[in-house]
């Protein structure tokens, strides 16, 4: 028996949820909604919605960028066809309503840069289609549901600059179609969970300025071979920086700085060929720097400044026409300099 409740789900259901939104706006300082979101104009031609030409129902809702002050009310869960939300870049304020969990044909959702509290809603691990879910730059807390392990199609997650905390969710690690995780900016603590690093798809790790620790494992790149970005600079890691990280062949920016590396700085660091940007200041490694890194062509920025380097500079990072910046300060390094890059400091 068909319910009363899908019977009457159509485009007046989604002229509803857009009015409820709109009763929720307390500043609209371009009068966009106001003059709008009326019923002079059909739903689907008022400002930032897009229907689907099939069923005439609301498919996208991007209100990004329009300086809306106000709440997200329960009702937008009632758009059940709705693809895309983006209200990025304004003003929201509140918690994320449970009711969202509803929107099983999400794929994007983008609330990025508002003024959200409170917890990501655990009901958002329904939401298996979606792509993309930015939430960075609001006032978000708790901790990060494991729910979300069962949003299995996800690609990006962005969670930067918020106040999350805890431990990273070991059932993170089966987002195995993850290509960038962002968590820079929060209270994360303990260590990454080792199988976060298996997932193959990774692109990018960015987790600076959290107070996460551990050691990085041996075999770092078995699965990561096509990671470009690792950012684990502004935390609490310590051991050796793995030999195998030579194995990761995409890399382009490695930045492992201001933590508690220690041991020598691995000769493997010469085959990331494609490696840009080489930070591996503030931390307590030691001994010499392998001359390997001249063989880094396409690097442009090289920080080493604060650690117990000594012995000679090697020749061939001179030899480095890419080289924009280099900085080898506070330690006891020695040689003839002779370089011509912008910037350079020892």
């Amino acid at each position: 028996m068909v319910s009363y409740a899908m019977i009457v789900r159509n485009l007046t259901t989604d002229q509803h949820a857009l009015l409820a939104f709109k009763h929720q706006i307390i500043i609209d300082p371009h009068n966009i909604l106001a003059d709008n979101w009326t019923t002079n104009y059909p739903v689907c031609n008022w400002a930032g919605v897009s229907c689907a030409a099939k069923h005439t129902r609301v498919r996208a809702l991007n209100l990004s960028n329009m300086n809306l002050t106000g709440a997200i009310p329960p009702q937008l869960g009632n758009l059940s066809f709705l693809v895309s939300l983006n209200l990025s870049r304004n003003n929201f304020h509140d918690h994320l309503p449970r009711e969202l969990g509803q929107l099983s044909r999400l794929e994007l959702i983008d609330l990025s840069s508002n003024f959200l509290n409170g917890e990501i809603p655990s009901c958002f691990g329904r939401l298996d289609k979606v792509l993309h879910l930015i939430l960075a730059n609001n006032n978000l807390t708790g901790v990060i549901p494991p729910s979300i392990a069962n949003m299995s199609n996800l690609e990006n997650l962005d969670l930067n600059n918020n106040l999350f905390h805890g431990n990273i969710p070991y059932e993170m690690s089966k987002l195995m179609k993850l290509r960038t995780l962002r968590l820079a900016k929060n209270r994360f603590s303990g260590s990454i969970p080792a199988a976060i690093y298996n997932i193959s798809a990774l692109r990018m790790i960015s987790l600076p300025y959290n107070n996460l620790s551990g050691s990085l494992p041996k075999k770092i790149c078995h699965h990561l071979l096509n990671l470009e970005a690792l950012y684990l600079y502004e935390n609490e890691f310590s051991g050796q920086i793995p030999t195998s990280i030579g194995e990761c062949k995409n890399l382009r920016q490695l930045m492992l700085d201001t933590n508690r590396f220690n041991g020598r700085i691995p000769t493997s660091i010469g085959n990331l060929t494609a490696l840009t940007y080489l930070y591996l200041f503030a931390n307590d490694l030691e001994g010499e720097i392998p001359w390997e890194i001249g063989k880094l062509e396409k690097l442009e920025y090289l920080h080493v400044e604060y650690m117990r380097l000594d012995g000679s500079i090697p020749a061939s990072i001179f030899n480095l026409s890419s080289l924009k910046t280099i900085v080898l300060g506070d330690n006891n390094l020695s040689g003839n300099f002779k370089i011509n890059v912008s910037s350079f400091y020892i």
